[in-house]
């Protein structure tokens, strides 16, 4: 038997596509670029540097394109959530994270740690590299927050799977934010990109299942 989907749900089913697809995306272009460009070590260099030299539009242009898909997702979120604090709240938090992710493009970090080639250790901080700090300090906790509204809400539902998945996420991504804010790098700096990634494959975990649920 072959269910036809009405328009509202294909809408919200193609809004939560873009959840599904924006974390790959986004990761497999850092990724690219990490490995290519010429003096950027992944284990010292954070992604927000590929912004900078000639070749800096590649990750401009993936924090817009992941940002629009982001607050998409969130779109088709709230579309999706049954009324109560989860609809409430998680939609907006990931839409902030997504204008974050817009804002991290537009305002771009300043060159640092040696990236690109011949920039200092340590930048006197410009104002649109202040701006990107704080865009995207305020991004990473909405997108904190929406892991543990969203662990509730799956927990509530019998969910455990998922809203195991989500606290782990949201305590992950904290404790990544918090090492990187700190100002140390090594170490630090590639278990904020292995928190990144978690939290991109919660992303794409979340809108996948309600892309499979939805029925609104």
């Amino acid at each position: 038997m072959t269910t036809t989907c009405t328009p509202t749900q294909r809408t919200t089913r193609s809004l939560l596509g873009y959840g599904i697809v924006a974390g790959p995306a986004y990761v497999l272009v850092g990724l690219a670029q990490a490995v290519t460009r010429d003096g950027f070590d992944i284990t010292r260099h954070s992604w927000s540097l590929l912004a900078n030299g000639t070749l800096g539009w590649i990750q401009i242009a993936n924090f817009l394109a992941a940002g629009l898909m982001t607050a998409a997702a969130a779109v088709g979120l709230r579309r999706s959530l049954p009324n109560g604090t989860a609809r409430r709240w998680s939609p907006p938090l990931i839409f902030a994270y997504g204008v974050s992710l817009i804002g991290a493009g537009v305002f771009r970090a300043d060159p640092a740690e040696g990236f690109p080639a011949g920039a200092p250790d340590t930048p006197a901080l410009s104002w649109h590299g202040m701006l990107h700090l704080l865009i995207g300090g305020i991004g990473f906790l909405c997108l904190i927050a929406a892991c543990f509204v969203l662990a509730t809400h799956f927990a509530r539902g019998g969910r455990r799977a998922l809203a195991r998945f989500s606290r782990i996420t949201g305590v992950a991504f904290l404790a990544g934010f918090a090492g990187i804010a700190s100002g140390s790098h090594g170490p630090t700096t590639l278990a904020f990109l292995i928190a990144v990634v978690t939290v991109w494959a919660w992303l794409t975990t979340v809108s996948l299942n309600f892309f499979r649920t939805t029925t609104d």
